[in-house]
């Protein structure tokens, strides 16, 4: 798979040759996150942090919450990969602090051991020191502390000049099991495909930059298909989960729809075609991912009403229901005024909202009986989904902040803060 890679100094997005020549200057890192993260994981490093002359902190936390993010560049104590990986990171990457004493104290599965080389000798501090160390020898010592490698060839960083195939093979050998990347000079959806093969991601920024390649065409360089039309089923999911319906997607309408954002798929009498163009029932494209064998897809999109079904129901499978519904139905209560419901008057009124969230709220805490738990428990989230309503919030937010609290360490310091509030808190 391709790993999109976004390197920040000063607040842009860059690219440098050799990790020293500045060549490339992109802009604003935020809607390249919002496009690159189409495909899943993107990596974000912090070239000022790695090169101790600045920090973008404040700009990468932003990225974090517009895309699965590993963060790297200038993590060198235990300490501030805790704070990434709280923050958000799905995985930080660590260089210089890819030493036992600092992995030990972190979750393996959620650690990458960047062994940046030149030549062959791994190189830290910004790839400015030398450590005179071998990939071959650092990735036996810190095998069993990580979850994965990212290596790169320095000397092909940037240039487009193809990476170095033969070595990540005889490198994959190495990694004992864990995750391999491999960074520097990929250029072509053919080695993607390749390395992919072999077991391994490729890590690519300056060629995407440039135009070289294609990120649809990079997104389907892993993709298989028995088919004479070569065409993969798409699995049509919205923002939370549910299943759409399938579709089927070719090289052209996947590159089209990474493109513009927009759900794209291939219709086998029409070809190309844009979901919702005559009916209004338009997709945003949030992501794309393969299945576990590489031959189907997935798109997960924000579904316009009335629905995905040329039959007006949400899903091919008829209208949607429980709380994903509901949030929609008070939303669309909202959205037409009036006073003649309910749920516009608490809409209207926060001080009733806010009276019924802590009654109800006191009801469920009180139930006994199993029956009366659900009762109270479906007034809860009624007012609840009310309250969302009211703040402008959506359910997929609310779920992507119960991912972030997932991941994130649970020292004693942390647990008391879950410690009920007074009274009169």
């Amino acid at each position: 798979m391709i790993i999109p890679s976004i390197d920040i100094m000063n607040g842009q997005a860059v690219q440098l040759v050799g990790g020293r020549e500045k060549v490339l200057e992109a802009g604003d890192p935020r809607p390249l996150a919002e496009r690159f993260g189409r495909v899943g994981e993107i990596a974000v490093v912090d070239l000022d942090a790695a090169m101790e002359q600045g920090s973008n902190e404040d700009l990468i936390k932003d990225l974090l919450h517009r895309a699965p993010c590993r963060v790297g560049g200038g993590i060198r104590t235990v300490a501030q990969a805790r704070r990434w990986l709280d923050a958000g990171a799905v995985r930080v990457v660590l260089g210089t602090a890819a030493v036992p004493e600092v992995l030990k104290q972190l979750p393996a599965q959620r650690v990458i051991a960047a062994l940046d080389a030149r030549h062959g000798r791994v190189m830290s501090r910004g790839w400015r020191h030398d450590t005179g160390r071998s990939i071959e020898e650092m990735m036996e010592e810190l095998a069993p502390l990580v979850g994965g490698f990212l290596v790169t060839f320095i000397e092909h960083e940037g240039r487009l000049q193809g990476s170095d195939l033969e070595r990540a093979a005889v490198l994959k050998k190495l990694a004992a099991g864990r995750s391999l990347t491999v960074a520097g000079g990929v250029t072509t959806a053919e080695e993607i495909a390749r390395l992919d093969e072999l077991g391994m991601d490729a890590q690519v920024g300056m060629a995407l930059y440039t135009g070289k390649l294609d990120l649809g065409d990079a997104f389907t360089a892993s993709l298989n298909s028995d088919r004479p039309d070569g065409l993969w089923p798409t699995v049509v999911s919205d923002e939370n989960g549910k299943s759409l319906g399938l579709c089927w997607s070719s090289a052209a309408s996947v590159r089209q729809a990474l493109s513009t954002g927009r759900g794209v798929y291939h219709s086998r009498r029409r070809g190309t075609w844009i979901k919702g163009e005559s009916s209004n029932a338009t997709q945003e494209l949030l992501g794309a991912a393969l299945d576990c064998d590489g031959d189907a897809l997935r798109f997960t999109v924000r579904q316009q009403r009335p629905g995905f079904c040329h039959q007006g129901t949400w899903s091919c499978w008829g209208d949607d229901r429980g709380f994903s519904q509901l949030i929609r139905r008070l939303a669309d209560r909202g959205q037409a005024g009036g006073a003649a419901s309910y749920t516009a008057r608490l809409l209207q009124d926060p001080d009733l909202l806010r009276a019924k969230l802590r009654e109800e709220a006191a009801e469920l805490a009180a139930a006994t009986e199993r029956d009366d738990a659900i009762w109270e428990a479906a007034d809860v989230l009624y007012f609840t989904a009310v309250a969302m309503v009211r703040a402008g919030i959506t359910l997929e937010e609310v779920e992507g902040e119960l991912d972030r609290r997932a991941q994130q360490f649970r020292s004693e310091e942390t647990a008391a803060r879950g410690n009920a509030k007074g009274e009169d808190a």
